[in-house]
């Protein structure tokens, strides 16, 4: 509400295109990179949850390593126009998603887009996590059916998601504290 009532009614939504573009990217490689490494490895021998845990953690692995410029650029975009209640914080004017990378590239060097980078891989663990339960879960059920209804794939998805996200929680705010602190250091510095 404070932000609302200091900066309008549309500050939360600053920077939502940037955010809507790196999650389909990321989604995009982590689906990707799961189903080739699930198709390659599993070729002609059976799931396990081993299996499953190791190539959510692969493809994790490379989502993290191909789409991280994207979420740091995106968390620029986001801050931008924000007030902060520090002069030593300078605020960062970008016309848009390529100009972002381009005066990152410019002002900080190529290393800064991976900013975080180190957070972002410890969170692998979340995906990996949900779709060893998810698959595992599938397996269970398709044992003792031919196939899932729609309602039953949402259903074990939403709890391997919980699963993953109570034991990931940890985590995620060591990350929040990681990336606040890069985040808020490379501000001042520009």
């Amino acid at each position: 509400m404070e932000i609302i009532k200091e900066e309008g009614l549309l500050a939360p939504y600053r920077g939502w295109f940037p955010v809507i573009s790196s999650l389909c990217c990321s989604n995009f490689v982590y689906f990707y990179t799961f189903n080739s490494l699930k198709s390659l490895w599993l070729k002609g021998t059976a799931p396990t949850t081993g299996k499953d845990l190791t190539i959510g953690f692969i493809a994790g692995i490379v989502n993290v390593l191909v789409t991280t410029p994207l979420w740091v650029v995106n968390t620029r975009l986001k801050l931008q126009g924000a007030k902060f209640r520090s002069d030593d914080i300078k605020p960062t004017t970008y016309t848009g998603i390529s100009d972002a990378f381009q005066k990152i590239l410019q002002q900080e060097g190529v290393l800064s887009l991976w900013n975080g980078t180190l957070p972002s891989l410890l969170l692998v663990f979340n995906p990996a996590i949900q779709f060893m339960f998810y698959e595992g879960l599938k397996r269970q059920l398709l044992r003792q059916q031919a196939e899932l209804s729609s309602f039953q794939v949402f259903v074990i998805g939403a709890i391997a998601k919980a699963i993953a996200t109570a034991v990931t929680y940890p985590l995620q705010t060591v990350q929040s504290v990681l990336r606040a602190f890069r985040i808020f250091g490379s501000l001042q510095r520009s």
